[in-house]
């Protein structure tokens, strides 16, 4: 039984977790590691915390997965972006790459936890297979998410978190000018995607990835 035969509900029931805990705990990691450096900002609007509730975004958190997961067993989505004001940290462009990173690191930290769940899956399929096979599909479903969540925002266009990393490289000049973009980074992407360019740019580092995940934990 694959995921494509899964009913509506079980697709939902199946993939709700790892979509939910990848993107509140990449907000979540955010927020963190800026409280660490120095600015509350998560903190004092209630949102450092792992409470799914604060990070959703109705559109990005809940329906885009859905809908994607239901048509065509690819999973991504987003949360509503966890305050940070640069200028609460004593090294601006530097702290803020860290918070950036912290992220995606999240995501692949998840993304292994979730390649253990899978291990797991394939082990107790034997003996109760409906455990199992929640097991696999929830493991499948996790690793997805999280390595695309991380790798597509290690993309250097603003506002993806690589944006930040490579302005911490960049002169304060060369970087004002490169983050004057933000506003049409949807659209970069949307660009992106329809010439072909955005799928070569994700699935070869997650393929690199997911095996090297699998290899870990002996899959």
């Amino acid at each position: 039984m694959g995921l494509a035969e899964l009913t509506l509900i079980q697709k939902i029931a199946v993939g709700a977790l790892p979509v939910i805990l990848a993107i509140t705990v990449h907000e979540f990691a955010h927020g963190w590691v800026a409280s660490k450096f120095g600015d509350q900002s998560a903190k004092m609007l209630g949102r450092l915390t792992l409470n799914p509730i604060k990070h959703i975004d109705p559109i990005g958190t809940i329906l885009v997965p859905i809908v994607l997961l239901i048509f065509t067993g690819f999973v991504f989505g987003w949360a509503k972006p966890v305050p940070v004001n640069a200028n609460n940290f004593k090294s601006p462009s530097t702290d803020m790459a860290w918070v950036a990173i912290a992220g995606p690191i999240s995501n692949f930290l998840m993304a292994f936890g979730w390649a253990v769940v899978l291990k797991i899956g394939f082990l107790v399929q034997a003996s109760t297979p409906e455990v199992g096979q929640f097991l696999i599909y929830s493991g499948v479903i996790g690793v997805s998410i999280n390595l695309i969540l991380g790798i597509l925002n290690l993309l250097p266009i603003p506002p993806l978190d690589g944006s930040h990393i490579a302005s911490a490289f960049l002169s304060k000049r060369l970087a004002w000018q490169f983050n004057r973009i933000a506003p049409y980074g949807f659209f970069i992407l949307i660009g992106l995607m329809l010439l072909g360019l955005l799928t070569p740019l994700i699935m070869g580092p997650f393929n690199m990835a997911k095996g090297l995940l699998y290899t870990m934990v002996g899959l």
